[in-house]
């Protein structure tokens, strides 16, 4: 073999194996470059599942916290006891109206109100003329509130408590009053008290008596007083408060009667000598 021959040769031989050297490197490139593309593939696939798992972990967490919210119960107080009121004119037998304004009209004067079932009130006024002697006269007014039990306001005995003790304090700070005594009544309604002074006018000397009483949701006030005029005797205030009193108690046994219940069975029988905060203060 010539030796032009031989160089050939060698020189195909290099060419061959670097050929082969070519392909083994580019096979090696592509698995290399392959190799990136399936691990942003299972980082992409991995983020994916992370982020589905946090957002049903928090949208899990909201439905409870709705469920949770939704199971809240509302706020509730509990019902009042008595639902409407009687008759203003009608709470007083015609004995007792008889002996605490004989002089007067047993229909009474009834006073304007927007729910007769809330809130109402009468009057009567009795002048027993004795002539020369002078008269008696007398005036008798008796008022009725009922409150109803409210989220907002809170139990309607509640509110009515507060009332009482508003009632009882206006009575004690009565302008002119002369002599102010207040005592507890017992025997009335779940809390009672009565409130009593003189009053000077220019028609003579008045006794003043005010008997307030709350029986659960409703507070009773009545008003009496009396006057000796034109040279008649000015009247005995014991006497008079005795009066008041039975007329109170005869109007918080109407109350309960107007919702179907005795007066024995109310329990104001059984809690009836609380007196007013303010009452209490004043003894």
């Amino acid at each position: 073999m010539s030796e032009g021959t031989m160089q050939r040769r060698a020189q195909l031989d290099q060419g061959d194996q670097r050929d082969r050297r070519g392909k083994r490197l580019g096979r090696v490139l592509v698995c290399a470059a392959a190799v990136p593309v399936m691990l942003i593939a299972a980082g992409c696939s991995s983020d994916s599942g992370s982020g589905s798992g946090s957002d049903s972990a928090d949208e899990g967490k909201s439905a409870a916290g709705g469920a949770s919210a939704s199971a809240s119960p509302s706020p509730t107080v509990q019902a009042a006891a008595y639902a409407k009121l009687p008759e203003p004119c009608s709470v007083l037998a015609k004995k007792t109206l008889g002996d605490l304004v004989p002089k007067a009209k047993t229909s009474g004067k009834e006073g304007n109100s927007d729910d007769a079932s809330s809130r109402g009130n009468c009057s009567w006024s009795s002048l027993d003329d004795n002539g020369v002697k002078g008269s008696q006269f007398r005036w008798l007014n008796v008022s009725l509130l009922r409150f109803d039990s409210d989220t907002t306001r809170g139990a309607g005995d509640e509110q009515a408590q507060e009332y009482y003790d508003k009632q009882v304090q206006t009575a004690q700070s009565a302008e002119g009053a002369k002599g102010v005594k207040s005592e507890p009544v017992t025997g009335t309604g779940d809390a009672a008290t009565a409130v009593r002074y003189d009053l000077k006018k220019k028609e003579g000397s008045f006794k003043q008596q005010t008997v307030v009483v709350r029986v659960e949701n409703v507070v009773v006030t009545v008003d009496y007083n009396g006057a000796g005029l034109a040279g008649e005797k000015t009247p005995s205030a014991t006497d008079l408060l005795k009066d008041a009193q039975k007329a109170a108690k005869e109007a918080v046994a109407a109350v309960s009667s107007a919702n179907g219940s005795a007066a024995s069975s109310s329990p104001s029988a059984s809690k009836s000598a609380s007196p007013s905060k303010s009452a209490a203060k004043k003894n």
